[in-house]
């Protein structure tokens, strides 16, 4: 038994050593080294090279490294019908409820507007809004989404949000399925989408309905960037029906220099970097899977493969 790390950033040696010192005698290989792919039965990965998963012949678990697993689905030549699974982490939870927190007081107190009025050197007061004069929506409330509106309830924000199926949180007004998504859509001033990217949420953000929003509403994105269609975005922003929105996550990343948010006004950029998986705190539950492997048990934090998370 042993372990690959598959990654296309400069991350793969911090968790290759993580691995191994969390457990004594443990193989953990680097897929750009030489390294036995027979021997290979778990692959601790994130944003792989397509194919490079069919290589390994006796696989049999993919570990994501993160919560998301889209990109896994979207390899066609991964192995089949072998598990899958992700990291469920408090630290990815809270850190991503801190930078929506942060955001969302940006957007209110005009933090964004006014950096872009000193680089122009613009003295120009603005209006600004409290807490209490608006209301976020929450689009996706699973374990993500859920902190997150928990934690903006304890700011006493007006909080609501709208999940696939049934949900019930303290202080959060819930909508779901279809039937659900207009009226929450319709009382939406500071929509932030925190939905799994499946086939059924893929361009879930588009004109459509980005335009249920009221009038200067503000969007956040800290998803997937498929889930935004990029020209409907800017079509909103550029007729002033929305205000401004904040990214996190986009179709090709790091997003491409002739790309028109860099130098769109009302869009405001971070580089995918809101919530990160910590290797002291998700490694354990790895080495955990992968002795669960070797025991034959059943494995934590499976992902549904008919659902896509």
């Amino acid at each position: 038994m042993a372990i690959v790390v598959i990654r296309q950033d400069d991350r793969i040696d911090l968790w290759k050593n993580a691995l191994q010192n969390a457990h004594n005698g443990i193989k953990v290989y680097s897929f750009l080294e030489d390294h036995p792919k027979e021997d290979i039965t778990m692959a601790v990965i994130w944003k792989h090279p397509k194919g490079s998963l069919a290589k390994y012949p006796n696989l049999q678990c993919i570990a994501s490294a993160g919560a998301g697993v889209d990109y896994i689905f979207e390899d066609d030549t991964r192995p089949q019908n072998i598990p899958i699974t992700r990291i469920v982490d408090p630290y990815l939870a809270s850190d991503m409820s801190e930078h929506v927190l942060a955001v969302i007081l940006a957007h209110l107190k005009n933090l964004n507007s006014y950096k872009l009025d000193q680089m122009a050197n613009v003295w120009a007061p603005k209006d600004y809004l409290r807490i209490k004069d608006v209301t976020v929506g929450i689009l996706g409330l699973g374990e993500l989404g859920a902190l997150t509106a928990r934690d903006l309830v304890s700011f006493n924000f007006n909080l609501q949000g709208w999940s696939r199926s049934k949900k019930e949180i303290e202080g959060v007004k819930t909508f779901y399925g279809p039937q659900g998504q207009q009226d929450f859509l319709s009382a939406t001033d500071i929509l932030v989408c925190l939905l799994p990217l499946t086939p059924a949420t893929k361009g879930i953000l588009n004109k459509e309905l980005l335009s249920q929003l009221p009038k200067n509403a503000f969007v956040i994105n800290v998803a997937r960037g498929g889930h935004l269609v990029d020209e409907d975005l800017i079509a909103l922003l550029d007729s002033d029906h929305l205000s401004g929105a904040c990214l996190d996550v986009y179709h090709t990343e790091p997003l491409p220099a002739t790309h028109p948010f860099w130098n769109h006004r009302k869009v405001h950029m971070t580089p995918h970097y809101a919530s990160v998986s910590d290797t002291n705190s998700v490694i354990p539950q790895i080495i955990k899977n992968y002795n669960r492997l070797g025991s034959a048990e059943k494995l934590q934090n499976l992902v549904d493969p008919d659902k896509g998370y």
